[in-house]
């Protein structure tokens, strides 16, 4: 017996009947909405990634922001 996977309890949880056909190796009849719902969650995914690097860089440039000040006030002292 093959072992079951995370995705399969997930099916299965979802409807037991998909789960059986998938099971059985049935084609499944809406490939063209299970296709565009990759699409999203993958344009979804390069989102939440271009996200996070601009706050990255946003945080670099507050810290560079924040060098550059103790820099210049320190310099005025000499």
């Amino acid at each position: 017996m093959p072992p079951i996977r995370a995705s399969e309890i997930v099916a299965y949880l979802y409807c037991e009947r998909a789960w059986w056909y998938q099971r059985q190796g049935k084609p499944s009849q809406n490939r063209q909405e299970m296709a565009a719902g990759t699409r999203l969650h993958y344009r979804h995914g390069q989102a939440v990634l271009r996200a996070g690097m601009l706050r990255a860089a946003a945080y670099a440039l507050i810290l560079l922001a924040l060098v550059l000040t103790a820099v210049y006030y320190t310099s005025q002292w000499f």
